[in-house]
Parts: structure tokens; C-alpha cells; sequence
């Protein structure tokens, strides 16, 4: 059986360390902390779970934090989670299998990455992330924000879901803060800084130099093409932001250029024609992201929603707009299939069996 380091930064989590600790402490072999800084318990709770605690000086380098506690491990595997991370049971379980399994011919594990949630607590958000890396062979952890393992290991994919839980109501600045202290020192960007630099920028409302820096990446050509895809839909909400739907269409659709409709691109131009009130235009996208495979392995951000819910629901909404109610009603049934639970679901339920049934279907 295979060993694993559980290797975490830390700085003030003493609402979510042990929730966290608790959650894996059974799949791993050993527990090291390195804490950036706590002013809290952080560090006192973690010293009920080991004794591998280190002090490591803060420097806006997520990736120098990672590195250095990977450094610490002594076991075949090194593990990573922050703080607000939790397993849940199957998981933990389904990890458990892994590390049963782990053959001298896997160096990577990949595992699945759930940050947002439907009603009833099923994942909707997905990626997979490197989570598991032999730590004999040669892998560095790069970028100072939304760092990543850099690493020429043999990969396999596991079913072991790693699943963010949040208590932060605030979005802070920190990454927008480092992003530009680096641009102030004249330190470069890797194509993958500069897509997350974009959208920094998205996320704190300053579209106009999220448009420049997404506009560039995109034109650069460089960089993975899941950052690619996601930087022309950024740059297309950056253009909604500032009533542009013209630049909003050419953004979705210079997509294209890099790989064949995805449905989240689908279901953004679905949206796009909806707010035009061209419905037959809207139906066309919607329908074509229920065709499109979710192609969650490729790495990239995967929002399942897109890939069945989403364009049944609004397809329901398109065909009531048209008056083919009984077309509407069917999407709907289907959109429940999906999310039977969810608010739009139930009140297009109330709002059908309200239609008289002499209702024209094509009024």
C-alpha cells in the first residue's frame, strides 16, 4: 500500500482546520502544517493532529508556500488541501481504494474538485486537480496565485471528490493585490498569470483593463486551451458588463477558433439571444448544448449545469415566450430530471398547471 503526506498552508483557519483534519486523517500517513502567519488557534488545533508544524514567512507566493511544505514530506506520496477543504465519507473512502492501489507505474493522481453545489448539495462546479504526486520524482509548484504542479509524471484519474466548503462571504483582493505588486516589479507573466490576471481584474468590476489584458492573452495564443476557452467567455461577461452584447457575441464565438462549441459557451450565447428576445435564435444554442459531451477530464473549469439543466430550463422559458406550451412543459420535465429540487423547476410546475388547457399552443 502506498504512504501519503498530507502536506497543507495554513494562516487563521481555525473555523475549518479540524473539520478539515477530521475529514481525511484516516487515508493519510502523516500531517504536515505550515503555517504563513495565524494570529488565531490555527496552530493549536493543529497540533491535536501532529507535530509536523512549521513557520513559514508570508511573501505573496502561493507556489513558494507549496513547495516548501512538500518539501517536509517523507512518504511516497505528497498530498495537498486547504483548509476549507473537506472529504466527505465516499470520498474518503474512494481515496482509501486509491492508496490501496497505487502501483510503482502511477506518479500523478488526478481528482475531481467540487466548489459549487445544487439544492440538494450535488456538485454542479467541477475540475480536476494533480492531488497526489510521488514525491521521487521531479515536480515544482508555480505561480505566485492559482498555482499548479509543473511535473513529467504518469497520471491516472481517480474518483475520490475533493469538496470545497467555504465559510468566506467576503472576495478579497489578495490575488488582484499580488498580481499587480508582480506587474510593479517588472516580474513576468507566464500565459497562465496572465489569464488569471484577467480575471482578477473581472471579478473586482475593472472590465476595461480585463478586456486589454484578456483581448492580449487571447491573441497570444498561448497558454493551455482550457485558459483559452474560459478567457472569451471572461472577456464576453466583461462586455455584458459594459452593454456591449456585439463584443460579448465575438468573444463567445472567437472561441471556435480553439476548439469545437463547448456548452458553456452554448449556453452563454443561449443567454446572449435571450436578451435580444430572439428566442428562435436562443433555442438554436440551448439545443446544441444539450448535444455537447462534458469533457470534465480535460482538466478545465466544467459547469455541469450547462450540460443538462440549464438549456432544458431555459428552453422551457424560450418555447412559453413563443407560445408552444406543451414543448415548454416537456423541457421543464426534463430540467427536473436534472435538478428536481431547484426553485424554477417547482414554481414552472405552479405556473403550467395554471394554464387552462384550451390554452393555443401557438398563440
Amino acid at each position: 500500500m502506498a504512504t501519503i503526506s498530507l502536506c497543507m498552508i495554513v494562516k487563521d483557519e481555525e473555523k475549518v482546520l479540524a473539520r478539515c483534519l477530521d475529514s481525511v486523517k484516516e487515508a493519510v500517513d502523516e500531517i504536515i502544517i505550515v503555517d504563513t502567519g495565524s494570529r488565531d488557534k490555527t496552530c493549536e488545533i493543529a497540533a491535536r493532529y501532529t507535530d509536523r508544524i512549521y513557520d513559514y514567512p508570508w511573501r505573496d507566493d502561493f507556489a513558494a508556500a507549496r513547495n516548501y511544505s512538500f518539501s517536509k514530506a517523507t512518504m511516497e506520496f505528497a498530498m495537498w488541501l486547504d483548509a476549507d477543504d473537506v472529504l466527505l465519507p465516499v470520498d474518503l473512502e474512494a481515496l482509501k481504494q486509491i492508496k490501496a492501489s497505487l502501483t510503482p507505474e502511477v506518479d500523478v493522481v488526478m481528482l475531481p474538485y467540487y466548489t459549487a453545489f445544487d439544492e440538494e448539495g450535488k456538485p454542479t462546479f467541477v475540475f480536476y486537480r494533480e492531488r497526489l504526486i510521488r514525491t521521487s520524482i521531479p515536480y515544482s509548484w508555480e505561480g505566485r496565485v492559482h498555482e499548479a504542479i509543473v511535473h513529467q509524471g504518469r497520471v491516472i484519474y481517480g474518483d475520490a471528490g475533493v469538496t470545497h466548503k467555504s465559510i468566506k462571504t467576503v472576495y478579497p483582493d489578495r490575488n488582484l493585490r499580488i498580481y499587480e505588486k508582480q506587474a510593479a516589479a517588472g516580474e513576468p507573466f507566464s500565459p497562465r498569470d496572465t489569464f488569471y490576471y484577467g480575471r482578477e481584474l473581472y471579478y473586482h468590476h475593472r472590465y476595461e483593463e480585463a478586456k486589454a489584458v484578456l483581448t492580449d492573452f487571447i491573441k497570444s495564443g498561448k497558454g493551455w486551451l482550457e485558459n483559452q476557452l474560459d478567457a472569451c467567455k471572461f472577456l464576453a461577461y466583461c462586455y455584458w458588463e459594459t452593454d456591449d452584447l456585439m463584443g460579448a457575441f465575438g468573444a463567445l464565438t472567437t472561441s471556435f477558433l480553439f476548439a469545437p462549441p463547448r456548452a458553456e459557451i452554448c449556453c452563454a450565447l443561449g443567454r446572449l439571444f435571450m436578451e435580444l428576445e430572439a428566442y428562435k435564435t436562443a433555442i438554436f444554442w440551448y439545443e446544441l448544448a444539450l448535444t455537447r459531451p462534458c469533457p470534465e477530464k480535460e482538466g478545465g473549469f466544467k459547469d455541469r449545469d450547462c450540460y443538462g439543466y440549464l438549456p432544458c430550463i431555459q428552453l422551457c422559458v424560450c418555447y412559453d415566450r413563443l407560445g408552444d406550451h406543451e414543448t415548454a412543459r416537456e423541457y421543464n420535465r426534463r430540467a427536473g430530471e436534472y435538478r428536481p429540487a431547484s426553485a424554477a423547476y417547482q414554481y414552472n410546475l405552479a405556473y403550467f398547471a395554471g394554464l387552462s388547457p384550451h390554452t393555443p399552443e401557438n398563440a
